[in-house]
């Protein structure tokens, strides 16, 4: 088939003409539309929720009674509306909350009606997910923007839960506590659930319902301290009617995530952030066993660093780590990759982790120019940090972000058996907000490698960098109450190969996304073009050479039926193409044929898809087992179910069955939740791969078991065993964790790896070898002034 050869250049300029096109218009809408009228659900920055200014905190016992004197003259705040399951609803159950402030800490106190006996509360761990339990939720939106924010939930229990929000960016510190999305309808924001700020919590279960009491110390907030009004707003769950209801932005396309809907909270004044100085001191002691190792199997390695923040002014943020250390950090759940192109796992390290949502860019998903496992990490092995500096926060209606990490030498195999020298990585972002809910911003890091004269040929050039651009439009005032996004990005990297010459097409990748995310009708168009050798030193780059395509289209409407609350269904279209020759890559239609959400919260969906690959040279997908170069057109159907999640016993299932590259695929994947009481969790998954290829069979599986005790909100055990067949290696962690208070931690860690000389796990002439084992007790100290 002939194939049209575009220039990246003219593809370039038809992105940027593409974006300046669709912007043109929604750019042109007028005042009289931003100014949606509050009972529609739209913006509610004329609603004022005044704060009761106290002499002092001491007036408040913070038990969770609400029963001091100073909550009775602060005036309460109780209408609310329902999101779901009748969006515009009465609630079914009343609530009441007051704020009252000191010069040190703002306080919140509210009472949620209801039947104690009905109240769910199973989980106490930090940052669980609160999609079991009901719960109570709130964010502050302290510079007044309607951009960023602080996310907080708890639960009956006392659970606590927090995170920053940002606007909607794949982060290059994603994790499995980011971007964590909002329940119900769209949002242009997202967040990032590794920030643990330090506030207090205490509940107290009433004959009439449940209620809360808030400490948060402004030391904990950066804020802007020329204003008196904060953004605000509230949301409560109630669980077992799987009910959302919210203060201000009650419209499925708006919600509690998008600080452009809060209220505001007003009358603030004489807040005090102190000195501004929090160190962090920790120590650590460290036992390694590794009995493959005959010179030193042993080792009792120990240590202390410290953390130090200063408060440049109450919105701007320095901070320096030494001797960073990670040993609290959790092991990665393992996958099964059974395409060509790496697999991207999360950021779990708390110190990469806390602030990154600055350093969003894009829309990310394989283009990152930031992606923080690549320092202070080398083929999975940790690499010591010598020293770490950052510096974050807002100025203005500028959000600023920088971080540089000095490494240190390593002599590992993972050099090579020589010496991987150390390394220095700055990373600089800065936002800009325009307009009411939109920025455009700039990106750069350097990556500075040392010499090592006797494994010269182990090392990059020795200064590689990256920039970009990326703009961010969107607007929830699309026709009156619809929301729209404009997402474009240009980003370019230094020559990772010094001795071939490369155009600016080959170092760079650009694209757009034009996005209508909306509650019932929501579609996309993307497009983005990759050269060669752009591989950001700093970045993820699963694949290069190629431009995509991407089309979506979904609709969830909301049926007359009482125990269903809505459909799913979805069609998109992928086209991926040589970034040179024009020859399609690949090409993947996906179909959602059906997608049911009970009212119970249970879910079942039923998927097919259609998928055309290009492979130009051969390749191994298992041991053994070749494929030819050619071209692989499948069919396959996936049908899958999940039940909710605050029953006793819940579980997931997902089989698929189809046509696999040359051959055919059985794929069945099970999980299980045992919740036998509060704060008591035991889950197991397996996921079982069969491949029947001409070329040869295979199996792929993994398994995975995990557990945790969460004795008090403070107070956790938590561990896993995977196994999977390709590496065969059994792994466990274990982690204790007490916050003795907030900010104040101890943590007890013990891992051990075997290694199965066996066919499978269970093969009864399995043989396994400990090749690693291991603990670490660190300790914590957060001291403010």
């Amino acid at each position: 088939m002939a194939r049209i050869y575009v220039s990246a250049d003219t593809w370039a300029a038809f992105s940027l003409l593409v974006v300046f096109a669709l912007s043109a218009p929604v750019l042109g809408i007028n005042k009289s539309v931003l100014a949606q009228n509050i009972a529609d659900g739209g913006s509610a920055t004329d609603v004022n929720l005044v704060a009761l200014q106290l002499d002092s905190g001491g007036d408040i016992q913070l038990d969770g009674s609400i029963d001091e004197a100073v909550w009775r003259q602060a005036i309460p705040i109780t209408d609310f509306t329902q999101q779901e399951p009748i969006e515009g609803g009465t609630p079914s159950e009343p609530t009441e909350i007051r704020v009252v402030f000191d010069a040190e800490a703002l306080y919140i106190g509210a009472i949620l009606y209801d039947d104690p006996d009905g109240i769910i509360a199973l989980q106490k761990r930090r940052d669980g997910y609160l999609s079991t339990d009901d719960r109570f939720m709130w964010i502050l939106d302290t510079f007044h923007d309607g951009r960023t924010g602080y996310f907080f939930e708890v639960n009956a229990a006392g659970m606590m839960g927090d995170a920053l929000l940002t606007q909607t960016a794949s982060s290059g510190n994603s994790s499995s506590r980011s971007s964590y999305r909002r329940a119900s309808g769209s949002s242009s924001t997202s967040s990032s659930r590794a920030w643990d700020g330090i506030w207090e919590v205490k509940t107290h279960i009433r004959p009439d319902g449940w209620s809360v009491e808030i400490r948060i110390p402004f030391r904990t907030l950066n804020f802007d301290p020329e204003t008196d009004t904060w953004g605000i707003n509230f949301q409560r769950t109630i669980r077992r009617k799987n009910e959302e209801i919210l203060w201000r932005g009650h419209r499925r396309n708006q919600g509690l995530r998008r600080p452009v809907h809060a209220g505001q909270l007003t009358g603030l004044e004489g807040m005090s952030q102190g000195i501004g100085i929090e160190a962090v001191p920790y120590a650590v002691t460290n036992w390694k066993s590794n009995p493959t190792d005959p010179i030193e199997p042993t080792t009792y390695p120990s240590d202390i660093g410290l953390d130090l923040n200063y408060n440049v002014t109450p919105s701007l943020r320095a901070g320096i780590s030494v001797n960073t250390d990670f040993a609290e950090a959790e092991v990665d759940q393992r996958r099964i990759n059974l395409t060509r192109f790496s697999i991207r796992f999360p950021e779990r390290r708390d110190f990469f982790l806390d602030g990154a949502t600055v350093f969003s860019f894009a829309p990310g998903n394989g283009i990152d120019p930031y992606f923080s496992r690549n320092i202070g990490l080398l083929s999975g092995e940790q690499v010591p940090l010598n020293f770490a500096g950052r510096l974050g926060g807002q100025t203005g209606r500028y959000e600023l972000g920088f971080i540089h990490v000095s490494t240190a030498d390593l002599s590992s195999e993972s050099a090579n058996s020589g010496l991987y020298p150390g390394e220095q990585f700055t990373v600089a972002r800065v936002r800009r907000g325009i307009f009411e809910q939109s920025t455009i911003g700039a990106i750069y890091t350097r990556r500075a490698t040392g010499t090592d004269s006797d494994n010269p040929a182990a090392l990059a050039p020795a200064d590689r960098h990256t920039a970009g651009v990326d703009l961010h439009f969107f607007t929830s005032r699309l026709f009156g109450d619809r929301n729209f996004q404009i997402r474009s990005f240009v980003t370019w990297n230094s020559n990772p190969d010094r001795d071939i010459n490369r155009g600016i097409s080959d170092l760079s990748a650009h694209g757009f996304r034009v996005a209508y995310p909306n509650d019932v009708w929501n579609g996309h168009v993307t497009y983005r073009e990759i050269g060669d050798a752009y591989n950001p030193a700093i970045g993820f780059v699963p694949r290069n050479a190629y431009r995509r395509v991407e089309p979506r289209i979904s609709w969830g409407p909301r049926p007359d039926i009482d125990w269903i609350r809505r459909f799913n269904f979805s069609a998109k279209f992928q086209h991926l193409e040589d970034v040179h020759k024009g020859i399609t890559q690949e090409q993947q239609w996906q179909f959602k044929l059906l997608g049911i959400n009970f009212e119970s919260q249970d879910n079942f969906d039923i998927d097919l898809q259609r998928q055309y690959e290009y492979l130009d040279r051969i390749w191994e997908i298992s041991e053994g087992v070749i494929l030819p170069i050619g071209e692989y057109t499948n069919w396959e159907m996936t049908a899958s179910a999940r039940t909710a999640g605050q029953r006793i016993l819940s579980g997931n299932a997902r089989f698929t069955k189809g046509g696999f590259w040359s051959g055919d695929r059985t794929r069945i994947s099970l999980g299980m939740d045992i919740r036998p009481s509060a704060g008591v969790i035991l889950s197991a998954s397996v996921e079982n791969n069969e491949v029947v290829l001409p070329q040869g069979d295979f199996t792929a599986r993994l398994i995975q078991v995990s557990g945790g005790w969460d004795v008090t909100p403070l107070a956790s055990v938590t561990g896993n065993v995977q196994y999977d067949d390709e590496s065969k290696i059994v792994g466990l962690f274990m982690r204790t964790r007490w916050i003795l208070q907030p900010g104040n931690e101890l943590f007890l860690v013990y891992t051990q790896n075997w290694q199965n000389f066996g066919v499978g796990l269970f093969d009864r002439h399995a043989e396994f070898l400990t090749l690693s084992r291991g603990g670490s007790i660190k300790l914590n100290y957060t001291y403010r002034i």
